[in-house]
């Protein structure tokens, strides 16, 4: 019996979306995180996109239980000294409800460019409208 390893080229990303209304914003990020790195394929494997890309609806209503509203905070630096900039959860959840949950999708990730390709696969819409309508994504939970 050999060892199988997918090719790049034979892979098909399939399409499936979630409404994070109803969920808790680290078991919703990690079920994404699994997904879009391939691993609930029998095909994975780690040094090829076996993932499939991901619709997510509803951002602004994700959920965080405890305080993590008031006291987590996201932390960005200009490079600069004296540049660091943070913001907590509640006031990113009302500017930009999208990158709350790109963040920590994001930190599940590989840390190199397979990481990167893998994160542009995950789409993230505040509403209920997305325009992948077209893929005919399944629902995914």
């Amino acid at each position: 019996m050999k060892t199988f390893s997918a090719k790049k080229e034979e892979v098909v990303h399939d399409w499936y979306i979630v409404d994070a209304e109803l969920h808790k914003l680290g078991h919703l990020a990690t079920k994404i995180a699994h997904i879009l790195r391939g691993k609930h394929k029998p095909i994975y494997t780690p040094h090829v996109d076996t993932g499939d890309f991901i619709v997510v609806t509803n951002a602004e209503k994700i959920n965080l239980t405890g305080n993590k509203l008031q006291d987590k905070q996201y932390y960005r630096h200009s490079g600069y000294p004296g540049g660091i900039k943070s913001i907590n959860a509640a006031d990113l959840l009302v500017k930009k409800p999208e990158m709350v949950i790109m963040k920590a999708v994001r930190g599940m990730l590989p840390k190199n460019r397979l990481g990167r390709q893998m994160i542009k696969k995950l789409k993230i819409y505040a509403g209920q409208d997305h325009p992948h309508q077209a893929q005919q994504p399944k629902p995914l939970i």
